[in-house]
């Protein structure tokens, strides 16, 4: 048998490995389970935003409405463009604008703000639109018995008390219900929707008096390219032709980029706290690991005494970890890949096309490379120590572990595997940044926790012998060598940390929207107030019984094509204000600085200022940029190019909700071109705001109102959504850290029977061994939750303040909640394992040790 082992080679550890797993998996369901939770976590967010892009890009040309779409605002699309488009490809022609809509005779007045769409007979070019009750689009919105037809959003109809046949008042004009719409195929997921859809037939727009100059209306031409013509080529030739056109071109490759930057970014954060949770799972593989060699220490002083080397005791032991490396990862990689049958199965209705129930292999690859990578970095430690194991440590391992370090070679692969891991890391981020702050995040928590641990430790040992016999106890079981005190605080801490800052940026992010802006906040906006109204206007709003301000500003729309002297599309540009490029942005021109912002560098222009254009920036955006003091921007502005000179950059405090822009112009500019007035009105209440809303939108039927409050609802449902996503995924981290601690106190099992015999023998009771093993539990517990607390609350401060550039408020109760529930974990797995050991009859327990 010796000289067999001693020439043993891949034959001969394979087998002895197979023989090994005939014995069951016994101590390794800890270990399968952490690995399948962190790998299922990996693999879900993967495949389901695989899945929900899969979707957009393959349903893009519907989602978009055909090939191309040229959006131009305030004026229509030049008839050179479209005369080009025509020549080789079909038109269609679609009108949005925001308008107030109120049901005709309504005694109580109601208005309420629609998204308003005019559309073109050949509408749409793809796709189709599904109305209730079925019939042709061209039918519903025809002109017959003397009113034109309308389709309306099922929502609208609640709003107004709508049934088929009511009429509607929208600006001067009167409109049948015709039809509810059930689907409208190029209405893509936005954030910035903030009324149902009211579709009407593009002739009967002008009807309504709301086409005005200057008003915020946008003209779309969609262009469905003819069989056989190379997208790409087309968009060549139109900008060869059209270089300095004021409108926004998409095609199908860009059918919805915010929604898209959205899921991709919200996968990041996800998948970086499902990499927590498996990190975590790792710590519950090195203690299964850990324990299962210890119950094989005879076995290994036995191959080494018949002459096994170090390489053969190593290749049969991780040989099995790896083979139960594969299982858990396969396991996880199953649940992983049922995410997106579950997302179209129970919350397809969120999305305007079908997400797609398939296999991604990439995702599934990326979270098997984590999952075998992590239990392998995590076994190597445990078994590089145990081949060490001598004959003479046969039965001093019982006692305490075996002393060193792993050989050379195992400590260079821990090395490489914790290269691979954050190789991984970076590659599936598209934020680098994020990516490295995460990895950072991890190497200092793990530091910080283990060093609790260990100062723990050293202070319970120089704290002196306690009197009280349980707390003696306690901290004996605390601080003797071979605890699992730092596996206990490592593992459960992490979890409890993750969860700590989801609470407090959760709780930050709300208080923003629902308590720190409504104290400033406006009741209502007013748009596409013509200035020749705003005097009027005002009038109204400030005889209204409880009037307290209003704000107004002149505003036109324009986009920044140049950034000191760079094509705004080839200008390397912070990816967090990348926003400020696309589309068109809210212009403005003023004498003096606007509320709720403080110029930081630069100077405000004079009042009687007339010279060059000059403008003043965010200075977050101006640093995105690479510009500063005198640098020069360039807009496009209803086709016009101009170009303004930095003068000043303002910090803005987005959250007061006051009229606020991130380009600002000095005038002279911008009141030669046609625009509208954005007015703000706050009241003493809400029924004051009803009020204004009425009187307002009443006398000047081209006037919309947009109630900040809707804004806020709608504002609370996406942050509602988001954390249900993220606090799933972070309670994963919490499930993998109370596995690591139900297997880490499963480990002690054998050790806390010995020690409840010789209690019981010296006389101690049940309730004294309960009460001593509850502060054991509940010192590890509260210095687990500390440490979690302190982690958790610098990475949701980190988060608050430096990603999402807001102001921190420390939340206690999400704090003090998270931390009860970290105690409580701690202290009710711990008496479950010490009531099963306390339950043994102590007869047995000493027959069989003799």
């Amino acid at each position: 048998i010796g000289r067999r082992l001693m020439a043993g080679g891949l034959g001969l550890i394979l087998r002895l490995a197979r023989r090994e797993l005939r014995g069951g998996l016994s101590g390794f369901w800890i270990f399968l389970a952490s690995l399948a939770l962190g790998v299922a976590a990996i693999a879900a967010v993967g495949t389901v935003s695989s899945a929900i892009l899969t979707g957009l890009n393959r349903d893009a040309r519907v989602l978009l409405g055909g090939d191309v779409d040229l959006r131009s605002i305030h004026v229509p699309v030049a008839p050179a463009a479209r005369d080009f488009a025509d020549a080789e490809g079909t038109l269609t022609e679609i009108i949005n604008m925001r308008a107030m809509a109120a049901r005709a005779g309504d005694p109580d007045g109601r208005r309420a703000l629609v998204e308003l769409k005019a559309v073109a007979n050949a509408y749409p070019l793809v796709g189709a639109v599904t109305l209730s009750p079925a019939g042709p689009l061209d039918g519903a919105l025809a002109f017959r018995d003397g009113v034109d037809g309308a389709v309306i959003d099922r929502a609208l109809a609640a709003r107004l008390g709508l049934t088929l046949g009511d009429v509607l008042e929208v600006g001067d004009a009167r409109f049948a219900v015709r039809a509810f719409i059930d689907k409208e195929p190029d209405r893509v997921v936005s954030f910035a929707t903030f009324g149902p859809r009211l579709m009407v037939a593009l002739p009967a727009l002008s009807k309504t008096g709301l086409v005005r100059q200057g008003s915020l209306i946008y003209y779309h031409t969609r262009v469905a390219l003819d069989p056989g013509v190379d997208l790409d080529r087309w968009l060549t030739d139109f900008a060869a032709k059209f270089p300095d056109h004021g409108w926004r071109l998409r095609s199908r490759s860009q059918a919805a980029p915010g929604f898209s930057e959205f899921i991709s970014r919200l996968g990041l954060y996800l998948s970086l706290v499902g990499l927590t949770s498996l990190l975590v799972g790792g710590v519950g593989v090195a203690n299964a690991v850990r324990t299962f060699l210890e119950r094989r220490t005879a076995t290994i002083a036995t191959l080494k005494c018949l002459g096994a080397s170090s390489q053969v005791i190593f290749g049969v032991y991780f040989t099995q970890v790896l083979a139960l490396a594969v299982v858990g990862t396969g396991l996880g990689l199953i649940l992983g890949a049922a995410a997106p049958w579950a997302v179209a199965r129970f919350a397809g209705q969120w999305f305007p096309f079908q997400v797609p129930v398939g296999i991604d292999p990439l995702a599934l690859s990326v979270a098997a490379g984590f999952g075998l990578l992590t239990a392998a970095v995590f076994a190597l430690w445990p078994i590089g120590k145990a081949v060490q194991i001598k004959a003479g440590h046969l039965f001093r391992a019982l006692i305490q572990p075996p002393p060193g370090l792993p050989a050379a070679a195992v400590l260079t692969g821990i090395g490489a595997g914790l290269v691979g891991l954050v190789a991984l890391t970076l590659w599936i981020s598209n934020d680098q940044r994020v990516a490295v702050g995460f990895v950072l995040g991890v190497i200092g928590a793990v530091v910080v926790f283990r060093a609790g641990a260990w100062v723990l430790g050293a202070v319970l040992r120089r704290a002196g012998r306690a009197h009280n016999p349980g707390l003696r106890l306690a901290i004996a079981n605390i601080t003797r060598p071979g605890a699992p005190t730092g596996n206990l605080v490592l593992s459960l801490g992490l979890g409890v940390a993750v969860l700590i800052a989801v609470a407090l940026v959760d709780a930050n992010l709300r208080r923003q929207v629902n308590e720190r802006m409504p104290e400033s906040a406006p009741g209502y906006y007013f748009i596409d107030i013509q200035p020749h109204q705003v005097d009027d206007f005002v009038k109204i709003v400030t005889e209204t019984p409880g009037y307290v301000d209003v704000q107004r500003t002149p505003m036109v729309r324009g986009r920044v094509t140049a950034i000191a002297g760079t094509p705004a599309g080839e200008r390397k540009i912070n990816p967090d204000i990348a926003w400020t490029l696309r589309g068109d942005r809210g212009l403005t021109y003023r004498a003096d600085p606007p509320a709720a912002s403080d110029v930081v560098a630069g100077a405000w222009w004079p009042q009687d200022y007339a010279g060059p254009p000059l403008v003043s920036v965010d200075a977050k955006v101006a640093r995105g940029y690479g510009v500063g003091i005198g640098d020069t921007l360039e807009f496009n502005i209803l086709g016009r190019v101009v170009s303004a000179r930095i003068a000043n950059l303002r910090n803005i405090d987005w959250s007061t909700l006051s009229m606020n822009f991130v380009f600002v112009f000095s005038p002279g500019l911008l009141e030669r071109a046609p625009h509208s007035v954005l007015a703000a009105v706050k009241t003493q209440s809400e029924t004051a705001d009803e009020a204004v809303q009425r009187r307002v939108t009443g006398t000047f039927r081209n006037v919309s109102a947009l109630r900040v409050k809707d804004a806020l609802e709608a504002a609370n449902n996406i942050l509602s959504a988001v954390d249900v996503a993220v606090r799933l995924t972070a309670l994963v981290t919490l499930v993998a850290g109370i596995l690591v601690l139900a297997g880490a106190l499963g480990t002690e099992q054998r050790r806390r029977i010995r020690d409840g015999v010789v209690l019981k023998v010296l006389g101690a009771t049940r309730g004294r061994i309960l009460a001593a093993h509850v502060l054991e539990y509940g010192l590890l517990g509260l210095i687990t939750a500390v440490i979690a607390a302190a982690i958790g609350s610098l990475a949701a401060w980190v988060l608050v303040t430096r990603v999402m550039r807001a102001d921190f408020v420390f939340a206690p109760g999400a704090v003090a909640g998270t931390v009860a529930a970290c105690l409580a974990v701690t202290i009710v797995f711990g008496l479950f394992g010490t009531w099963r050991a306390l339950g043994l009859k102590v007869a047995p327990m000493l027959r069989a040790e003799s």
